[in-house]
């Protein structure tokens, strides 16, 4: 009936609500930057910034992944973060001379490598489940702990 096909299509979409809801905020933000100029200032003073005290090539890379590493384990979801960073970062190195695919490489080399050591990410809870079948006294913590050299080896092999 209809009400069968309306039902099946309310139930499908309700596992969106969260993305929703995210994807609300981060698009506020946005548009916060975009009506006040913000990011564009804050990108303008900060090139300026970095020309003046000489922070190019590989330094000014890896202080941005690190950067971004640090974002990624605050706030979990790759969209959101670089919903946040895009608008300051990117205008900010391409006045520095760099291109908006390098920028992006960049926060994806930060944003992967830490995605094994934050409790933010979506399956982290699924992974300390399996990681309990096999070592009862596991937490939160001992699984990072776990993981922690692995991040850091990821940074360094990128």
């Amino acid at each position: 009936t209809d009400r069968d096909v309306i039902d099946a299509m309310a139930k499908s979409m309700s596992s969106m609500g969260m993305y929703i809801v995210l994807v609300f905020f981060a698009a506020q933000f946005v548009a916060f930057f975009k009506w006040t100029n913000f990011g564009q200032v804050f990108a303008v003073a900060g090139a300026s910034f970095l020309q003046e005290i000489g922070l190019t090539g590989p330094m000014l890379f890896f202080a941005f992944i690190l950067m971004c590493g640090f974002i990624n384990l605050m706030i979990g979801s790759a969209s959101a973060q670089w919903a946040v960073t895009a608008p300051i970062f990117v205008p900010m190195l391409m006045l520095v001379g760099y291109a908006p695919e390098t920028i992006q490489a960049a926060y994806r080399i930060g944003d992967s490598t830490t995605n094994i050591i934050t409790p933010m990410m979506s399956y982290f809870g699924l992974i300390l489940a399996v990681a309990t079948r096999y070592m009862k006294n596991l937490g939160i913590g001992t699984l990072i702990a776990t993981m922690l050299p692995y991040s850091i080896c990821f940074i360094v092999g990128w």
